[in-house]
C-alpha cells in the first residue's frame, strides 16, 4: 500500500520547490508544500510561471524515489506526468497528453508545467524534488506564454482543488510504488510514448543546436529521456536542445 501524502499549506511563497528544497533532510517521502500564491513559480529554461491567486494549483512534492538509478532518473519525470495526466484526463473526460519531456497538454494548450529536481549521492537518488503548476479555475492569461489554457477554459466549470490536489498526490505515490515493487523501466518507456504529444505524424520543430526548423517525426524516446526524430541520418536530443513550433 502506498503512503498518503502530507500536506502543508502556506499563504504565500515564492517557489514551492525552492521552500521544499531548504527543508528536503527533514521532510518524509510524500511530503506537499501548497500555496495559494505563488509569487515567484518556476518553470523549464528558466520561464516564470503564471497563476492567479487562489484559482490555480501550485505545489512541490518531495518523494524519496531509492528504488530508481541514478541512471534511470528520468522514470520519475516519466511516472510523474503519466499519473498527473492520468488524473486530469478522469477530470476533464479528454484526451491529456505529454509534451517531452513532461509538459501536460489539451491538443495544442499547456494544462500543467512539472519541473523536476533531483539531489543525488554516491549511493542513489537522495530525494527528487517534483514542482506542478496547473491551470484550473483560471478565466484569463495575461501573461506572454504563448498557450496556456485551464481546466475552466476547457469545461466552463470550476473544479474544487483541494479534491483536485488529494488525488493527485494519491496518484503520484501510488504509482511509484507500483513501479518500486517492480521496476521495469522498458515497459514504463513505452507507456510514456504511447502518451506523448505530437507522438505520431510529421510536425514542425526547432533544433537548438543546428538553430534551424525541422519537420519530422519522433521516431524514439530512450529510457533516459533522449528523443530521437526520424531525420535522415536521424538526430538525438536532450533537454532543452529541441522545442516544437506551434
Amino acid at each position: 500500500m502506498s503512503a498518503e501524502p502530507l500536506i502543508r499549506r502556506f499563504a504565500s511563497l515564492p517557489s514551492t520547490n525552492t521552500a521544499i528544497a531548504a527543508d528536503a533532510a527533514a521532510l518524509a517521502h510524500g511530503t506537499v508544500y501548497i500555496t495559494d500564491d505563488q509569487t515567484a513559480g518556476r518553470g523549464q529554461r528558466g520561464n516564470s510561471w503564471e497563476a492567479e491567486p487562489s484559482q490555480n494549483l501550485t505545489f512541490s512534492m518531495l518523494l524519496r524515489p531509492r528504488a530508481i538509478a541514478p541512471a534511470q532518473a528520468f522514470a520519475v519525470s516519466m511516472l510523474t506526468s503519466l499519473s498527473i495526466a492520468s488524473v486530469l484526463s478522469d477530470w476533464l473526460q479528454m484526451e491529456v497528453l505529454i509534451k517531452w519531456p513532461n509538459d501536460i497538454y489539451v491538443g495544442d494548450r499547456k494544462l500543467c508545467g512539472i519541473l523536476i529536481e533531483n539531489a543525488f549521492t554516491a549511493s542513489g537518488i537522495e530525494h527528487a524534488i517534483i514542482g506542478v503548476g496547473i491551470n484550473v479555475n483560471q478565466q484569463r492569461f495575461h501573461s506572454d506564454a504563448p498557450n496556456p489554457v485551464s481546466m475552466y477554459q476547457l469545461t466552463e466549470r470550476t473544479f474544487p482543488l483541494d479534491e483536485l490536489l488529494a488525488d493527485i498526490a494519491r496518484r503520484i505515490l501510488a504509482d511509484y510504488a507500483q513501479y518500486a515493487a517492480a521496476p521495469d523501466i522498458e515497459a514504463l518507456t513505452a507507456r510514456y510514448r504511447a502518451h506523448q504529444w505530437r507522438g505520431t505524424g510529421i510536425h514542425r520543430w526547432h533544433d537548438h543546436l543546428r538553430h534551424q526548423d525541422i519537420s519530422a517525426a519522433i521516431a524514439h524516446i530512450a529510457p533516459d529521456g533522449t528523443l530521437t526524430l526520424a531525420t535522415t541520418p536521424p538526430r538525438s536530443f536532450a533537454f532543452k536542445q529541441l522545442s516544437p513550433i506551434l
